[in-house]
């Protein structure tokens, strides 16, 4: 009988949707964007836009950035998969990023951005993003918008609860959206209420360098932990985690797992827990994961195995955690900018439950309980209601919110957001999206000082909304002005891969510390060339490596014989220029692995193994000056029984380090006067 209601249930909400969907393509653009629309995206040439927005680039593994209002895509940030564009992952510096306790995982899912915080505000240091297949959380540095950490979570699946940032970046917490057996045994998968578990994990974040360390986990319940939020102000040191499947179902998950009217609601007590830890109440466990963290200085990534991990288990923990009942089927979790309220959405719920902060310490202090699991309270629902928002719309999913008083969420199957009032619970207004919105994003809108001027809707189908690309479309965001009292619609704009969540932030916090290029006395790379008086060609033994420099519009050396069949070559690209926006790049001929691209100051090592003797050209790749096309070389590649001496030249001379420079400078010299 349960089974068909959830079947009828399911058919309701289905045929609702597509009554929505199909009213939804009937909508033109004369009948929905107002007259002074495009005025309010438009940024005239030559200006910046108002906001950064970083979007997770879902099943590319990558984060991009736009510009708002303009919707500009500015820059793609390779993070979690291998990028041809700039070498990312294949040069020598880089390819250690990909360490995991899997082997090397050169692509991911990457899913939620979370950006540092310092008193509840986005403070414009770093972006944290996680890897969903491969559960890890990197760390992007917004001086120069590259990836220098990468830090794997043991022991979970699916890490797409992460990595949800406390007020003062003090942990990024995330949790298992997959129990599974800890430590992994061969078991069967009938098993599932006897031997698979959940885990909470707090990864602390240096205050200074932005460093990552896993501190502790908590063992969980073998439940599906989804979304988190962090609490602020009065709620600080406090985390909210929603969890479906409380069924511990393990087959047929979208009937089995939606038995029940309400799954749960996990509430940490953070601050509790590290007194716990300081009394030596964890569990150290043996097992194994990487943290893989560039050295700034060299732009090296150095990878290490971890091979402990620290376990808090609740039953030895009073007052850690607790549980209280969320409508059916849970996704987002929301905290609003006071602190006070957190919102707990079930996608199959026509409901949406509003907590109150401070009722539920009232019952948790009162000791107002339902029982427990596994020695974990749960708090009455009731005692920890705020209220109850009622039939905003269908199939809920995510919150933001404006800082004054608004909240505003997504609703997949009816595709719309719907403003409301977080104290009076009253709906406000409601504007169609085309179509499927999941995440939104308001400027600063999970923080506690929201910049309410823009939404953006990222929408899960585009269908009708741009020119058609093959059976695959363009993936939407849509931006929406909610200044006034009614949100207006005044944009779309493509995403890339899955526009999955975002965080918008000022860009006045982050332009003014933007790094314009790398010190070439700071570059610690011990391949360095930082002149070309030391471009170079050394053997040692079968491997060579080429101490090469890049310069408006010249590779020193640009010559170089004595290479053999079965040698391993690394060319050590470094970049002398001091000036912004002057990359240079790297490709020679019949290398497997890309090219590079090297920014001013920095060093960069492709590995080349020569395929067949002959005389093979390289050259650059970025097109950096009027004499970009003469940026370029030879590699001679003789049998591996060649007598062919190791030389190398500037200008067909064979030459040494002290005169090297002297020679660009003769040989610039004599364009000038020509």
């Amino acid at each position: 009988m349960k089974t068909n209601t959830i079947f009828l249930t399911l058919f309701f909400l289905l045929v609702l949707g597509a009554v929505f969907l199909t009213d939804c393509s009937q909508r033109t653009t004369q009948t929905i964007v107002e007259g002074d629309a495009a005025q309010q995206a438009y940024v005239p040439p030559g200006e910046y836009d108002e906001f950064y927005a970083f979007m997770s680039g879902g099943f590319s593994g990558q984060v991009t950035a736009y510009g708002l209002p303009s919707g500009r895509l500015l820059k793609e940030i390779p993070v979690f998969s291998k990028y041809p564009e700039n070498g990312y992952g294949y040069s020598e510096e880089t390819k250690a990023m990909f360490n995991t306790s899997y082997g090397e995982v050169p692509w991911d899912d990457s899913h939620h951005i979370e950006l540092s915080q310092t008193d509840g505000e986005f403070d414009g240091r770093w972006l944290f993003v996680n890897g969903n297949n491969t559960p890890r959380i990197a760390r992007v540095d917004l001086t120069t918008f590259e990836t220098v950490e990468i830090l794997e979570i043991p022991d979970v699946a699916g890490l797409h609860c992460a990595p949800f940032i406390t007020e003062n970046s003090e942990y990024l917490v995330s949790g298992t959206r997959f129990s599974v057996p800890i430590p992994q045994e061969d078991v069967g998968i009938d098993t599932y209420q006897e031997n698979f578990k959940g885990l909470i994990n707090y990864v602390s974040v240096d205050p200074e360098e932005g460093h990552m360390e896993l501190a502790f986990q908590i063992e969980m319940p073998g439940y599906n932990y989804d979304l988190a939020r962090n609490g602020k102000g009065k709620s600080h040191g406090w985390s909210f985690l929603t969890t479906y499947n409380s069924e511990q179902a393990h087959t047929l998950l979208e009937v089995n797992a939606s038995q029940k009217d309400k799954d749960l609601l996990a509430i940490v007590n953070w601050k509790k827990a590290e007194e716990y830890l300081e009394q030596g109440k964890g569990q150290t466990r043996e097992t194994s994961f990487y943290h893989n963290l560039m050295d700034e200085s060299t732009s090296i990534v150095n990878s290490t195995e971890v091979t402990e991990t620290t376990i808090l288990n609740p039953q030895d923990c009073p007052g850690m955690v607790y549980f209280i009942p969320v409508p059916k089927s849970p996704h987002g979790c929301d905290v609003d900018p006071t602190g006070e309220f957190i919102v707990g959405n079930g996608k199959l719920s026509a409901d949406m439950s509003i907590y109150s902060f401070d009722k539920l310490m009232a019952a948790i202090e009162s000791e107002d309980f339902a029982g427990d699991i596994n020695g974990i309270p749960i708090i009455n629902y009731e005692s920890g209601l705020h209220g109850i928002l009622q039939k905003p719309g269908l199939g809920p999913l995510h919150t933001e919110f404006d800082g004054k008083g608004n909240a505003y969420t997504t609703f997949f199957i009816s595709s719309e957001v719907v403003k409301w009032d977080v104290e009076s619970l009253e709906v406000l207004d409601r504007q169609s999206t085309f179509y499927s919105p999941g995440h939104l994003v308001i400027p600063g809108g999970e923080t506690r000082k929201p910049e309410g001027k823009y939404l953006v809707a990222m929408n899960k189908i585009t269908k009708d909304r741009y020119l058609p690309t093959g059976p695959e479309l363009a993936h939407s965001a849509q931006l929406f002005d909610i200044s006034g009292e009614k949100m207006k619609l005044v944009l779309d704009f493509p995403t890339k891969g899955e526009p999955h969540y975002a965080q918008a932030i000022s860009a006045g916090k982050i332009v003014p510390n933007v790094k314009k290029f790398y010190r070439i006395e700071d570059n610690g790379h011990p391949r360095a060339a930082k002149g070309e008086g030391q471009a170079r060609v050394e053997r040692e033994g079968k491997e060579v490596h080429v101490y090469m420099t890049a310069i408006r519009s010249h590779l020193a050396p640009d010559n170089i014989e004595g290479i053999k069949m079965d040698d391993e070559v690394y060319f050590h690209i470094t970049n002398l220029e001091q000036d912004w926006d002057v990359p240079h790049g790297f490709a020679v001929q019949g290398a497997t692995n890309a090219e590079l691209l090297v920014m001013p100051g920095q060093t960069r090592t492709l590995k080349w193994k020569p395929f067949k003797p002959g005389v093979f050209a390289f050259y650059c790749t970025d097109f950096c000056s009027a004499l970009h096309q003469e940026m370029s070389g030879y590699v001679r590649v003789s049998p591996a029984n060649s007598d062919v001496p190791l030389k190398w030249g500037l200008n067909n001379e064979n030459t040494t380090a002290t005169n090297m420079r002297e020679q660009a400078e003769q040989q610039l010299a004599q364009r000038v006067d020509d």
